[in-house]
């Protein structure tokens, strides 16, 4: 009954062509629709909020949510790391699939970057490099290079999809401590990936995104949940 009466009002989101942020039926209006009773709308309505697809405003309403994938990078991310400390080789699984992703999609634009975005992509080799220089991370950085080499392609929905790779990967980042990366190197990558890219050689971009997911892997295949397992209650 409670998933029967889910997927009616997402039914119901559908054939009305609501929007994220648009006002649903009151509850009352919901139960004579649904012909539910209260109680049974409002776990209905409680488990879509739970997925993004509503958001309940105390006092206000509920309206159509951002229906973004943060469940799904809480459970990509959870079911990762659940995964590495049983002794599963999760965390190298979630790689091989973003590098899956990314190799297909650079041979895509190789030669078809926007100016606009080279220069951009420019700036952020440049700060990597000041950042490596300086000793601070270049997560954010490195994380900004890819969302931004990929955004000429103009799919929301890969984009954020990738988002969601990068954000389950990297939450649990803190268990990658066999071989340290050396920043430097991390540069010379993303420098050979924008270069290629620039230079249009489909089969050099392929290569430099190989080699970049390469060194990742390296790591990884020498990590152990049995050298991560003292911090098993540090957050992911």
């Amino acid at each position: 009954m409670a998933r029967d009466l889910q997927e009616r009002i997402k039914k119901l989101i559908i054939d009305r062509r609501l929007p994220s942020g648009a006002v649903l039926p009151t509850e009352p209006e919901l139960m004579e629709l649904l012909g539910a009773s209260r109680n049974s709308v409002r776990e209905a309505l409680k488990a879509l909020q739970a997925m993004g697809i509503v958001e309940i405003r105390h006092g206000f309403g509920t309206y159509v949510g951002p229906m973004s994938m943060a469940p799904m990078i809480e459970g990509l991310a959870f079911r990762t790391v659940a995964g590495h400390y049983r002794g599963e080789d999760s965390l190298l699984q979630l790689l091989q699939l973003r590098e899956a992703v990314e190799t297909g999609l650079i041979v895509r634009l190789a030669g078809r970057v926007p100016a606009d975005d080279l220069a951009e992509l420019d700036a952020l080799v440049d700060r990597m490099d000041a950042e490596a220089a300086a000793g601070t991370s270049l997560a954010d950085t490195d994380r900004a290079f890819h969302a931004t080499l990929y955004r000429g392609l103009g799919n929301l929905l890969l984009s954020e999809l990738l988002e969601a790779f990068w954000d389950a990967f990297h939450r649990v980042r803190t268990d990658l401590v066999g071989l340290p990366q050396d920043p430097k190197v991390t540069c010379r990558q993303h420098r050979e990936i924008l270069d290629a890219v620039r230079s249009g050689d489909a089969t050099r971009a392929e290569d430099a995104i190989r080699e970049h997911f390469g060194n990742i892997r390296t790591r990884l295949t020498v990590t152990t949940p049995n050298e991560t397992i003292r911090h098993p209650n540090e957050r992911v």
